[in-house]
This record gives C-alpha cells, sequence and structure tokens, in this order.
C-alpha cells in the first residue's frame, strides 16, 4: 500500500481551491494548499470585489447631481483616488486574512509559494521540496490576454495593475467589449476621468442580449464614455507625459493609461502539467469530465482553469462538488444551466437564460414581452436614463427561457429570477404572481402585451 504524505494538495488559492480544500479536509483528508500570490485568487485579489468597490464609488457621483432633484443641496463634491485605493487595500486584506484563516481553521497545510506538478502523484515546490499526493487539484484561474505581438504592449496595463494605480488617470482607454471591458469604462467615466473604449466589434458585450446590449451603448455614451467600434490598436507609443494607441482605422488616441481587457487564458503555463501528461485545449485550459477529472485519474481541476463557465460561484460550485465526490462519498456535477450573470455597470446588466437571438436559433415559436420605461428615481432626478426589462418565452410551452434586465438592481432582480428558470416556470406562473408596488422589479410580472 502507498503512503502518500497528502491525500489532497490543491495548487491555487482562489475561490475554487480554498472551497475544494476546506470541505475535502472537512471529511478528514489530509489537504494542502499552495498560493504564490495572495489567498483569494482572482476575484477577492484582483477582480470582482475590488471593481464592486470601485463600482460604488463612480456611482456616488451620479447620486450627489440626483439629489440635488429631491431638495438636498451638496455642494461641491470631491473624489480622492487615493482614500479610495486605501480603503480598498484595508478590505481586501481583510478578505484574505478571512479565507488564509478559513484554510487554517480546518486543518490544511498552508504553502506561501509555488508548485508544480511533478508527476500524477507529485508537487514540486519553489523552495524545491517535493510531496507526494493522492490527488492533485489543479484550480489556477486565468491571466489577463495582451497583443504580445502589438508595437509597444509594454505601455498598455491590464485589471492585474490597474486597482494599484498611485494616480487617477485623466485620460484612459479601455480595449476590448466584453464585461470586464464596458465596467472599467463605467467606473472610470463616473470618477471623472475622460473615457475612450475602443472594440473590435460593432457591438459591446458579445453573446448578451441585443436589446441590451444596443440600451447599454446608449448609456455609456450619455455618460461620456466616447465609442471607438470595429477598430483595434496598430501600435502604442510613450510620448512625454501621455501614451499614444494609434488604430488601423486612424484614430491617434492619447491617454495617461490603455488598460488592455481582451479576455482572459487559463493559467496553466510552467505548472508541469504537459510532463505529467495532462491533457490540455487550445486554450491551455485542462480539459476535465463532468466531475472535474482530467484525462490523468489523480489530477484534477476546478474554475476558470478549465475555461467551462469563468465565474467565481461556478469555481466554488465545481470545488464543492469535486471535495464532495471524491472525499464525502456523496458524488455530483454542477449545472451550467440558467447561471445569473451580472455587468456591473451604470446602468448595470442582469440576465439569466437564453437571449432572444439564442432561443429563435433553437426554439420553433418566441414570445417575447419587454419594456422600456424611466425609472421612478430618475424622473425627479431629471435623469433621461431608461430601464430595460425583457422576458424570452417558449411561445409554444409558455416557458420563460430568459430574463434580462438593464437598469439599477438588475443583477438583485435576476438573482431571484434565476430561481424561477430552474423551476422551469411559465409565463403564468409569472402573471399569477402579486406584484410588488411601486417597484421597477413589478414590470418582470405585469408584462402581457408580446412585442
Amino acid at each position: 500500500m502507498t503512503t502518500f504524505d497528502f491525500d489532497l494538495f490543491v495548487i491555487g488559492g482562489g475561490s475554487g481551491g480554498v472551497r475544494a480544500a476546506r470541505i475535502a479536509a472537512g471529511y478528514g483528508a489530509r489537504v494542502a494548499i499552495a498560493e504564490e500570490s495572495r489567498f483569494g485568487g482572482t476575484c477577492v485579489i484582483r477582480g470582482c470585489v475590488p471593481k464592486k468597490l470601485m463600482v460604488y464609488a463612480s456611482r456616488y457621483s451620479s447620486d450627489f447631481q440626483d439629489a440635488r432633484g429631491f431638495g438636498w443641496e451638496t455642494g461641491t463634491p470631491v473624489f480622492d483616488w487615493k482614500t479610495l485605493i486605501a480603503a480598498k487595500d484595508k478590505e481586501i486584506a481583510r478578505l484574505e486574512g478571512l479565507y488564509r484563516k478559513g484554510q487554517a481553521s480546518a486543518g490544511v497545510s498552508i504553502f506561501d509559494e509555488r508548485a508544480r506538478v511533478a508527476g500524477p502523484n507529485a508537487v514540486t515546490l519553489a523552495s524545491g521540496r517535493t510531496v507526494s499526493t493522492a490527488k492533485i487539484l489543479i484550480a489556477t484561474g486565468g491571466l489577463p490576454n495582451v497583443d504580445a505581438s502589438l508595437v509597444g504592449v509594454e505601455h498598455v496595463i491590464t485589471s492585474n495593475e490597474v486597482f494599484d494605480l498611485r494616480q487617477q488617470p485623466r485620460r484612459i482607454v479601455v480595449a476590448g467589449g466584453g464585461y470586464i471591458a464596458v465596467e472599467f469604462a463605467s467606473i472610470f467615466a463616473g470618477l471623472g476621468s475622460e473615457v475612450t473604449l475602443i472594440y473590435r466589434g460593432e457591438k459591446v458585450l458579445r453573446g448578451f442580449d441585443t436589446g441590451l446590449r444596443d440600451g447599454l451603448m446608449e448609456a455609456l455614451a450619455a455618460r461620456g464614455v466616447r465609442l471607438v467600434m470595429g477598430d483595434v490598436f496598430s501600435k502604442i507609443e510613450k510620448r512625454e507625459a501621455s501614451i499614444v494607441g494609434t488604430t488601423r482605422g486612424g484614430e491617434v488616441l492619447m491617454a495617461d493609461q490603455i488598460l488592455f481587457a481582451i479576455g482572459r487564458s487559463p493559467n496553466t503555463r510552467a505548472l508541469g502539467l504537459e510532463t505529467a501528461g495532462v491533457k490540455l485545449d487550445a486554450m491551455g485550459a485542462v480539459v476535465v469530465d463532468a466531475f472535474s477529472q482530467s484525462n490523468v485519474p489523480s489530477i484534477f481541476a476546478v474554475g476558470d482553469v478549465t475555461n467551462r463557465v469563468n465565474l467565481t460561484p461556478v469555481a466554488i460550485r465545481e470545488g464543492h462538488a469535486f471535495a464532495d465526490t471524491q472525499f464525502g462519498g456523496t458524488p455530483w456535477s454542477p449545472s451550467y444551466e440558467n447561471i445569473p450573470t451580472a455587468v456591473f455597470t451604470t446602468p448595470e446588466i442582469g440576465t439569466v437564460g437564453l437571449s432572444e437571438e439564442a432561443a429563435r436559433a433553437c426554439t420553433t415559436q418566441v414570445d417575447i414581452y419587454e419594456s422600456v420605461f424611466r425609472p421612478m428615481r430618475n424622473v425627479l432626478a431629471g435623469r433621461d436614463e431608461r430601464t430595460h426589462m425583457k422576458l424570452v418565452v417558449d411561445g409554444t410551452t409558455g416557458q420563460v427561457l430568459g430574463v434580462h434586465v438593464l437598469g439599477p438592481d438588475a443583477a438583485e432582480m435576476v438573482q431571484v429570477a434565476a430561481i424561477a428558470l430552474n423551476l422551469k416556470a411559465t409565463k403564468a406562473d409569472f402573471d399569477r404572481t402579486m406584484a410588488l408596488h411601486p417597484s421597477a422589479a413589478e414590470e418582470l410580472v405585469t408584462l402581457r402585451t408580446k412585442r
């Protein structure tokens, strides 16, 4: 009988890795985890958590303006970047401490160093030590993409660096059209920066419902974001105090910072996976089955490194399922249907289920119920911004296939709507639900007229 140093060795201290380690240890497994940077991973350290804090900060500029319509005299507000960054850093440090404490309390052995796979049952640490383990879990997340062939790419920053800028950029150009790009464009516009968004496509947020994509682009433009669509950079150069980007379309964009948010790739480089015989796909993601197992039976992977659905709650669910399956005697795998998603722009997007376009591609009869209206708060505030709500319904069965919201608190509404979709609620179920008045959410249960 082979004796290993550990039953499970987790490489990566992000959301999926720490959940798997803690749950597995709770079942009595001898667990170790290695993290070369900070516990919490992309989400906590350089992703959704600090970004959401900055979203909150960016919305106060509108709140101060809107308050006057309700009788408040607020004076001239002044924003201080350094105060925000210091407060953000304090909160991230607190959360990191909680992640670390949770591992220690569960009895997990912590290695604050890089680890790589040395074989099906071996892990080598940066210190030179090699440990044996019955199972290995890869939970190393993803890395932001940059175009390495672009002339002057060394002058750009990514989402890894943007949270630690010493001063707020007076002018910033954001490259990309996904949720990270539009969120940062919205954040910096709200904080008072001059913002340009450049994207190769004609519309941002590919894969989202077209109506919401159009609505968000209109809202961003109304907030002062300059949109340069159908174009990309040809070169970037440093000129005195500015960074200058020249596009293939002939635009010359001058900025204090150019932020690349053009997607992310699985973080599998230099992990030793190829040496161990682990199969990777064309993107470098670990290929796994429904139970997160790779082609090497002792090696598993969860989260963004698998490139399945790159969302923090998904990584957490995958990590939990892995631990229950491998150490708890209760095999299960996550469902990837009807995952609610939010884009924390201002206004924000909340969406769950099929877009209108996706529904029409797979369903014979599709009924659309939608409403575009001015929220009550915006009336007194004097703000023209509209809320857009849409229900996508199977015209044959009546089942609601998608719920899409652009407007304040969209994410909060869609989280609850996701429950209804997972219960296969019909439009009749929505119709018989009593409205909560006055609220924007009541529109979801009062829509009666098909488009």
